[in-house]
């Protein structure tokens, strides 16, 4: 049993674990607010450049051979996996819940036969996944020292893969990230970023000739759109990163702090009847000592 400087020790220790981990609760809650913000404020320009590629898409010239950033290199034998993750930990599952699902789509590939290829954004994930699959990544990109993410990332990471794609290092690209969804929801997702896949929308298929004109034609335009197509996706996934990371480093910080209130609960009860043993057993010992003399 441990004596009561020792109980008192582990309370101390406790206590202090509690104010670090609630200190870093409420910095996580104040930087998840401009991050979510940033995020929502990101989707509705990712998911309008999408209907504007897919409605140029369905302008095309019918047979036309088209971007190759759009119709992909003909070949579907290399994949390459940028998987993004956050710089640092004590986040809850938010890093291996991504890491995982990257996992799971590296065995299926792997399983039909494909070269697998990863891009690692964020040393967390690079981390986890360099034990097993270390072999296969080609490059790494780590951001530790920016504390807000924004477009100038996002261009590093497009500007390598667009470099990468047109040294024909590999046919597809799959960005993973955490897309946020609420405090406690963060959901691992998959997205193909080249060749690009626009969506079949309304205002894509509404008969055989697209709702709009534009001018100069079809081809010219998705030559300079589709680059920035590819950022705007990656800039997407980084921003619902940051706040899925934010928000599942407050909920995982609330956790550890009322698990240490529990714990100190335990002890402070433990070291109260450790004290009430202790002065228990000394007044049986004074009153033995009286009673024989």
């Amino acid at each position: 049993m441990p004596s009561l400087k020792d109980l008192k020790t582990r309370i101390g220790s406790v206590k202090s674990t509690q104010k670090i981990t609630k200190a870093m609760q409420m910095v996580a809650a104040a930087k998840l607010r401009r991050a979510e913000e940033a995020a929502r404020a990101g989707r509705p320009y990712a998911e309008r450049i999408e209907t504007v590629l897919a409605n140029l898409a369905a302008g095309l010239t019918p047979g036309a051979p088209g971007p190759k950033l759009l119709t992909g290199t003909g070949d579907d034998k290399v994949h390459l996996l940028v998987v993004a993750t956050a710089e640092r930990g004590l986040c809850g599952g938010f890093n291996s819940s991504i890491v995982r699902l990257a996992r799971e789509h590296i065995i299926k590939l792997q399983g039909e036969g494909k070269t697998v290829k990863l891009f690692m954004v964020g040393k967390k994930g690079d981390e986890q996944l360099k034990r097993l699959y270390g072999d296969l990544v080609v490059e790494r990109l780590y951001f530790t020292d920016v504390k807000s993410v924004g477009f100038d990332q996002a261009a590093q990471v497009s500007n390598r893969l667009l470099e990468m794609y047109e040294a024909g290092e590999f046919d597809r690209a799959h960005v993973f990230f955490g897309a946020y969804e609420s405090v406690i929801s963060q959901v691992p997702t998959a997205l193909q970023v080249i060749p690009a896949e626009p969506p079949k929308g309304a205002d894509a298929d509404q008969g055989d000739k697209p709702p709009y004109e534009y001018e100069p034609g079809e081809e010219e335009i998705l030559e300079s759109l589709l680059p920035r197509y590819v950022a705007v996706q990656v800039f997407r996934a980084l921003l619902e990163n940051a706040a899925s990371e934010q928000g599942a480093r407050m909920s995982a910080m609330d956790n550890a702090t009322r698990n240490a209130g529990d714990m100190i609960d335990k002890l402070n009860l433990q070291y109260n009847r450790a004290r009430q043993a202790q002065i228990t057993t000394e007044l049986v010992e004074i009153i033995a000592g009286a009673e024989s003399v």
